[in-house]
């Protein structure tokens, strides 16, 4: 099983995690999060993160989600990428998660691409014509 780590500003990470134990009906193995804050220095950061991804790989990989591109935590994540065992995506969203989750058991780059497409088909213009339909 794929570990799953989210580094993300503030609180957005503990919530996603709430979220997704919500929706998936329980706590889900595997699965940890990290605020990163403003005053974090990013050196100081990163020997916590790589405990993390050494804790949740089983040895089928660790896929981390990010929020920002560009930014603080996805510039951390960047330092623990290794291409096959530890991979990132940016843009976490709850549909981008639950997607992943749903996907952990498969092989790591069929669930990172199972995570971005969750993430933008999860966005949705919401209409009177959606709402119909739904």
């Amino acid at each position: 099983m794929i570990g799953v780590l989210i580094v993300s500003h503030g609180t957005l990470g503990e919530s996603l995690l709430h979220c997704a134990a919500h929706v998936l009906g329980g706590p889900v193995p595997l699965l940890e999060q990290l605020n990163v804050a403003a005053k974090d220095d990013p050196n100081q950061v990163l020997p916590q993160l790589q405990e993390m991804v050494a804790r949740l790989n089983q040895g089928d990989g660790v896929l981390i989600l990010s929020d920002i591109y560009g930014a603080t935590p996805t510039n951390i994540v960047c330092r623990l990428l290794e291409p096959g065992k530890v991979e990132g995506v940016a843009g976490v969203n709850l549909p981008m998660l639950i997607r992943a989750l749903t996907y952990r058991n498969e092989p790591l780059p069929l669930m990172v691409q199972k995570a971005i497409s969750g993430g933008l088909e999860g966005v949705v213009h919401i209409t009177s014509e959606v709402c119909r339909v739904a």
